[in-house]
């Protein structure tokens, strides 16, 4: 007989071979001991959970006196009596204890005590005590009492990467199977493309069945980051847990700080699947006096592939109102990346029968596609189409996004462009285009636009090297515009009456040029332009003296004409320097003007005109048949003409702040500021034409935009408001006529500009529902003058840091930001002298605590004196719920809307949301 007792800090590594367990039966115990630890592995478990040991009524089993004053019994004939056992092969074993590792033949278990742990292969074992009945084929691994009377060291069990972490675990070797007391878990469950997130699930007792399927009895679900007391959870009483999959549960209800809520159901299902999982989205409930009772929002989530996903939502309302709804994002990480959105809602206001009832329909679709440039460098295709009825935002029965009801302009592109890189080289692309004027309901299409360009060709120079003189850079392109022009009006639009007055025609032209340098400082530049425009439609007109109307006849068949135009231009760059000495603070001003003159002459082209004779009138009429084409009439009349043109850049050098910088630093004063003229020779009278004025800077840190214009006149005006032939200053004027004058100012600012920390932005960029994607991608304005674009239902919220909620000096740091943009334009070409726009606009957020901010977004128009567009905005948030109220509390969109729910993706389904609906205008 023999005893083995080991106390302190001790590591002892064991190498196994091939051998009979009769004649070891201590090397045995081992051999079983990491057999049924191997087992006991559980495939949900991700990372260990931040769990604080507290004190209970479970008791684990201890090491007594009486056991440790044991010796081990070596008698080879009770040896005998177990059963043989076939070798095993297995790697180095290690093992240590704090206080004692215990082999006892007597027990036949083996003790390990005070920060046990065993490693073997990528099998790791910590607790308190660990105990191995090697008789019953049962591994036990618990906690041990500190001196306080607390449980401490809880068991820690990881294979691989998976790991859990129970108050005390019991596992049979033979069965497979095992007893789990205060089981916690972690489970990183998706919800498509709305990302995941980590459902803990805790139970009081939890039976292992096999490897799969585990028995919870009084258990907890939640999304909490705060595991020791969560601020909500879902109570089960009896549930079947399939790791990675799902838990379906019994009874089960809400608990808010340990209180229960009536939300309650007598079963339950939660999802638990890794990645994008097919899934019912559930509806919100709500009621609008204008349709009755309504669901909102629900639906079902398809996943399509490794690369695509399908949403489809709908709403329902009583009085039969429906919509439809279709969403589809797809992704190839290096290839493409894009999302496809279709809106359709019947609407039905009132009932039927009554005064006020009527009926409509009104639809939206989104496509926006993205080629990653090294996909394919010569080939490429991009997509961002907008379309759809022009009241949509506007009428929409969604809780729309704001600033979409004050969208004027629908536009979309999609274009397929491919360059043949052989010299010369030439770039095709296809493009198909569509504007659609939501105030006027004008649409126009292209479809599509064939445009072709040849790279530039230098006839008298070698391809490689320096050109020089005005021969070897004469050179020439070759550029082709082809397309299929329709106008049409929102009622007809993908009818087959808008192609009735489709137009079609096609420009080819090749501009030639040269450029050369006169006495070293001025650039000569020496040009002309060639154009052959074909079209297969033309228009005659005639005049009907019985009717006594102008008669148009269509005439179908190709025609064509050609024109050409000369041009010169001579500039040159001046450097103006006023230097005031490095010891002051402004060492130097420089100022940069760049002044050019062209002169454009083209030719008549009467050839391509004809006459007809009022008789009414007795006026003979000049008309071209190619007025109203794709690319109009050629040039009636002789264009001879000079233009004057000034571009001017201010910035000066300042001594830096910083005493330490031996560089001065370099600041922009105007960014540009340019003036621009001209002289007709051609004109009988008006000959100079209006002094454009155009400029902008930045200034504040670059925190202040500044855009500014004006048209000046020399002409003066009669009473009737018409241009004569006479200078303003000669009509006892000044020099010029301000007819008109535009100003534009924006200004951004926040709390980080004054030493604060700088936000930073928070989740995927690859993700089309984060920040300004989810913003285009809706269709709205990018910035927040008119209102956030946020739909609750979807994406994550901001989940903060709880370091950064924490953080002690918050209030002397209160984030916020602040947007201003300020607007007018001037009128006064026939002396109204009036401000056709004058407004003031502002958008700004504060975050009042961690967890609480506030936004407003308005406007002033000092014209129509009246606000614009007005949302406030509180968010709160409650760890893990989220909380919303958007208001805007007058005008033609005056609406409101309430949301609370949880932030994880994984019950989003638990929210509660009102609102008020918009009048249809």
């Amino acid at each position: 007989m023999f005893g083995l007792q080991i106390s302190g800090q001790t590591i002892t590594k064991i190498g196994f071979i091939a051998l009979q367990s009769n004649k070891h039966p201590l090397l045995l115990l081992w051999l079983l001991l990491f057999g049924a630890f191997s087992l006991v592995a559980q495939e949900d478990l991700i990372k260990p959970l931040p769990i604080k040991a507290v004190k209970d009524s479970i008791t684990a089993p201890l090491l007594t006196p009486q056991m440790v004053r044991d010796t081990v019994v070596t008698d080879s004939t009770e040896i005998d009596t177990l059963g043989g056992k076939e070798p095993f092969l297995l790697d180095k074993i290690e093992y240590k204890a704090k206080d004692y590792v215990k082999l006892s033949q007597k027990d036949q278990k083996i003790y390990l005590y005070n920060e046990a742990e065993i490693y073997y292969q990528d099998t790791e074992l910590k607790a308190g005590i660990i105990i191995m009945d090697y008789i019953k084929n049962e591994v036990y691994a618990g906690r041990i009492k500190d001196s306080l009377g607390n449980y401490t060291q809880l068991p820690y069990f990881k294979q691989g990467e998976n790991v859990v972490i129970p108050d005390s675990i019991r596992f049979n070797f033979d069965t497979q199977k095992a007893l789990i007391w205060n089981s916690r878990t972690e489970q990183q469950a998706g919800l498509g493309q709305l990302g995941s997130d980590a459902m803990k699930v805790y139970a009081d007792v939890t039976k292992k069945e096999n490897d799969s399927v585990y028995f919870l009895s009084e258990g907890k679900l939640t999304t909490s980051k705060d595991t020791i007391d969560p601020d909500y959870y879902i109570r089960v009483r009896k549930a079947k847990f399939v790791p990675k999959k799902k838990v379906i549960a019994g009874f089960s209800n809400l608990y808010i700080v340990d209180v229960p809520t009536p939300i309650a159901l007598p079963f339950a299902y939660f999802p638990l699947t890794v990645g994008r999982t097919a899934g019912i989205m559930m509806p919100t409930f709500g009621n609008d006096p204008d349709r009755g009772y309504f669901l909102q929002n629900g639906g079902y989530y398809l996943p399509i592939g490794d690369y695509a996903d399908l949403t489809l939502t709908g709403d329902l309302y009583t009085n039969g109102s429906y919509g439809i709804r279709a969403q589809s994002v797809y992704a190839k990480r290096y290839k493409f990346r894009g999302n496809i959105n279709f809106r359709f809602e019947n609407q039905i206001v009132s009932q039927k029968g009554f005064d006020d009832f009527s009926r409509g329909t009104i639809y939206n679709v989104q496509i926006s596609h993205s080629q990653d440039p090294k996909a394919n460098p010569n080939s490429r295709i991009s997509a961002s189409v907008n379309l759809g009825s022009s009241q949509y935002y506007r009428n929409s029965l969604l809780q729309q996004n704001l600033p979409n009801t004050q969208i004027n302009n629908l536009s979309s592109s999609i274009s397929y462009s491919k360059t043949f890189p052989a010299y010369p080289s030439v770039n095709l692309s296809l493009t198909a285009t569509h504007n659609q004027n939501t105030n006027t309901n004008v649409v126009d299409v292209t479809l599509p636009t064939l445009q072709a360009s040849m790279e530039r060709i230098f006839p008298f120079a070698k391809r490689e090297g320096i050109k020089k003189g005005a021969l070897q850079n004469i050179n020439f392109q070759y550029d082709l515009n082809a397309r299929n022009q329709i106008r049409t009006n929102d009622e007809d639009f993908l009818s087959t009456r808008m192609f009735d007055d489709a137009k079609v025609g096609a420009r080819h032209r090749i501009p030639i040029s040269t450029n050369f340098k006169v006495a070293k400082h001025f650039s000569v530049t020496l040009g002309g332009s060639y154009e052959d425009v074909w079209t297969l439609q033309t228009f005659n007109q005639s005049f009907d003296p019985d009717t006594q109307t102008v008669v148009t006849d269509t005439i179908s068949g190709f025609d064509r004409y050609n024109q050409y135009s000369l041009s010169a231009s001579i500039g040159t760059t001046l450097y103006g320097t006023f230097n005031r000495g490095e010891d002051r603070k402004l060492q130097a001003i420089r100022h940069v003007m760049r002044p050019s003159i062209s002169y454009g002459f083209a030719p008549s082209f009467e050839q391509f005109y004809d006459e007809y004779l009022n008789t009414v009138t007795g006026q003979t009429v000049q008309f071209s048949r190619f007025q109203n084409t794709i690319y109009g009439a050629p040039r009636l009349g002789r264009s001879n003409a000079l233009s004057f043109t000034l571009a001017n850049t201010l910035e000066a050098k300042v001594r830096d702040r910083d005493s330490t910088v031996t560089e001065p630093k370099k600041i922009m004063i105007l960014n540009s500021f340019n003036l621009s003229s001209g002289y007709n020779f051609e004109a009988d009278s008006l000959r100079i034409s209006p002094l454009v004025i155009s400029g902008g800077t930045n200034i504040l840190n670059n925190k202040m935009s500044i855009n500014f214009g004006a048209n000046l006149d020399p002409y003066a005006i009669d009473n009737n408001g018409r241009r004569i032939n006479t200078f303003n200053i000669d009509n006892g004027g000044s020099l010029f006529r301000l007819t008109s004058a535009r100003a534009n100012l924006s200004y951004s600012i926040s709390s980080s500009d004054f030493g604060g920390d700088k936000e930073e932005k928070r989740g995927d960029p690859d993700s089309p529902y984060d920040g300004q994607n989810y913003v285009a991608a809706s269709g709205g304005r990018t910035d927040d003058l008119f209102g956030q674009a946020n739909n609750f239902n979807e994406g994550s919220f901001d989940n903060r840091d709880e370091d950064d909620v924490e953080n002690p000096v918050y209030g002397t740091k209160i984030p916020w930001d602040l947007r201003l943009q300020y607007a007018v334009t001037y009128s006064n070409s026939n002396r109204q002298n009036e401000f056709s726009n004058h407004s003031l606009m502002f958008s700004g957020n504060v975050n009042l605590s961690p967890r609480w901010r506030v936004g407003v977004s308005s406007g002033y128009d000092i014209r129509r004196k009246g606000f614009t567009v007005t949302q406030l905005r509180f968010e709160r948030d409650l760890k893990s719920f989220k909380m919303n109220f958007n208001w805007t509390p007058f005008g033609d969109f005056e609406r409101w809307y309430f949301f609370i729910g949880i932030k994880s993706s994984i019950l989003s389904d638990l929210k509660w949301e009102n609102r008020s609906q918009p009048n249809i205008r």
